[in-house]
């Protein structure tokens, strides 16, 4: 694991391997010489590497299944050490969505413990809370996929393999696309590894783990080699995109890149007082998929409980905005459960189905005997949407706004075998309800209603409002409580306005998806600024 820890600089140069399979081994053999030799790959002590790196997410799509969204551009500065297994990335993040802004900080990772802190204009690492992100530890979940991201195209990978030849195993060839391509794997610990060699010149082409997904369920997640280029005797690829499923989700490129330069040693270290209270990488059913693409759209949260910050909440928890209705608050995303006389209405599944399942529970125990009859969504975005398997096992029907059920039906049909939270089991049986203007649910004494409105954010995007309460629900486009309101309506805040009012409701309050509750009388007083 010590190797395996080689930074994400090495990740950015060229893959090899060695395997008791003769196939294996031909093919191992034959991608050493194209990247230069044994020699100069056993030589490399330190790497440091520069470069730009593009990065997009699928599902925050303005259309269920639509094209992905621009997340960020970022540059970074990578620095590692072969001895100490240590890697230290400087990285400046231009994020476009969800709002424009910038990070400026550094990761170093080790084999038992990483780092995060903020870097000043004069590019001194910041040991201070009040940064951005602020100095901390990583999780063990964020330890465990930066290593494993690490490990990916790391040329010490590929040397683990010619060491654990016990844990190397010959494969079938693998399609992609039109082509197929020869194959080894390698068990690492929880993970596997798939590397896959171009025919034709012997170079690792792609390096694959089978990760899950909270949207799609089983998926593969793939680095893809290009654009070979020779430095300082060896041959790295300067192109790597990463794909989801076949779907490009980031590009990285490298503009310069060098062997065995000096590194300051202090550049490497973590401080004692972290160092000493960091968490291991975690282990088991890691949340991968989650841990790296949170950070495309700048949601740095760096948590082993996934969904909320133990620093900052003490975690998931209901709280009564009027009889009947709760608020599920204290984690990184909202919901709002409301009781009807024989069953329950829920608004957004967020995060994966371990927070949806607390909600489930939560709502069990609070009410009852009242099953969830209807789980509403207020869009398709995976962060408020990725629970929605617990609902369906739970025979709750899936209600969703226009022109989304059939993405919806497609995520039910894929298969979750790796779910760490659900057993594997057929989905396709579950009703969903596509929702054209509005959907009441009533129970001769309560209504609840969804509704469809015009927004910048997400196709078919509802909100919710319990009538009797005067309670409405929304996600994304107002986040009450999360920041002060502004002098004038943003493009979302209007969307929500004209949306009440087409709607012909009249709540006194709003909860959000994100953030706490607010008085709705201050937002509508701002049309017309």
């Amino acid at each position: 694991m010590k190797r395996a820890g080689l930074s994400l600089a090495v990740v950015l140069i060229a893959a090899s391997c060695a395997t008791t399979s003769p196939q294996g081994r031909d093919l191992v053999t034959r991608a050493v010489q194209a990247v230069g030799g044994a020699d100069a790959l056993a030589g490399v002590k330190t790497l440091t590497v520069e470069g730009t790196a593009r990065q997009w997410e699928p599902e925050q799509s303005m259309a269920a299944g639509g094209e992905m969204r621009f997340a960020n551009a970022s540059t970074f500065v990578l620095a590692s050490d072969v001895a100490s297994g240590t890697t230290r990335i400087d990285w400046v993040r231009d994020f476009q969505y969800p709002t424009p802004r910038t990070f400026t900080f550094s990761e170093i990772v080790t084999p038992d413990a990483g780092y995060v802190a903020g870097i000043d204009s004069n590019g001194r690492t910041r040991q201070s809370l009040d940064s951005n992100p602020p100095a901390h530890s990583m999780s063990g979940l964020r330890l465990a996929a930066s290593q494993r991201e690490l490990r990916r195209g790391s040329t010490l990978l590929l040397l683990e393999l010619q060491k654990n030849p016990d844990r190397v195993s010959a494969v079938a060839d693998v399609t992609v696309g039109n082509l197929t391509y020869p194959a080894v794997a390698y068990r690492a610990g929880d993970q596997t590894f798939t590397v896959m060699f171009d025919r034709v010149t012997g170079l690792p082409a792609r390096i694959r783990t089978l990760d899950y997904d909270n949207i799609w369920g089983d998926v593969t997640y793939d680095m893809a080699l290009a654009d070979w280029q020779t430095r300082d005797g060896l041959r790295m690829a300067q192109s790597r995109t990463y794909e989801l499923n076949g779907r490009p989700v980031m590009e990285v490129k490298i503009t310069h890149a060098k062997v065995n330069a000096p590194i300051a040693a202090e550049r490497l270290i973590i401080p004692a007082g972290l160092k000493a209270a960091a968490a291991k990488p975690a282990t088991g059913a890691v949340p991968y998929q989650w841990v790296v693409r949170r950070q495309f759209i700048g949601t740095y949260l760096d948590s082993d409980a996934v969904s909320y910050d133990p620093k900052a909440s003490p975690g998931l928890r209901l709280v009564e905005l009027a009889p009947g209705v709760q608020h599920v608050v204290g984690g990184s995303h909202n919901s709002l459960i409301v009781e009807m006389r024989e069953y329950l209405v829920v608004f957004d599944a967020p995060v994966g189905d371990g927070t949806a399942t607390w909600i489930i529970d939560a709502a069990k125990a609070k009410y009852p005997g009242k099953p969830v009859k209807y789980l509403v969504l207020t869009h398709h975005h995976m962060d408020h949407a990725g629970g929605l398997r617990a609902f369906a096992v739970q025979g709750a029907t899936i209600v969703t706004g226009k022109g989304t059920a059939e993405h919806f039906r497609r995520v039910l049909a894929a298969p979750f075998t790796r779910n760490p939270d659900l057993p594997s089991r057929d989905l396709t049986g579950t009703t969903i309800v596509e929702v054209s203007e509005r959907q009441v649910f009533s129970d001769g004494t309560r209504e609840v209603g969804a509704y469809v409105i015009d927004n910048p954010h997400a196709n078919g995007l509802m909100i919710g409002y319990v009538a009797d309460a005067r309670i409405a629900y929304a996600t994304d486009i107002w986040s009450p409580g999360a920041a002060p309101l502004p002098d004038k309506l943003t493009p979302p805040l209007a969307a929500l306005v004209a949306g009440v009012k087409k709607a012909g409701i009249a709540p006194t309050k709003f909860a959000g998806g994100h953030g706490s509750v607010g008085d709705y009388a201050p937002l509508a007083a701002l049309e017309g600024k």
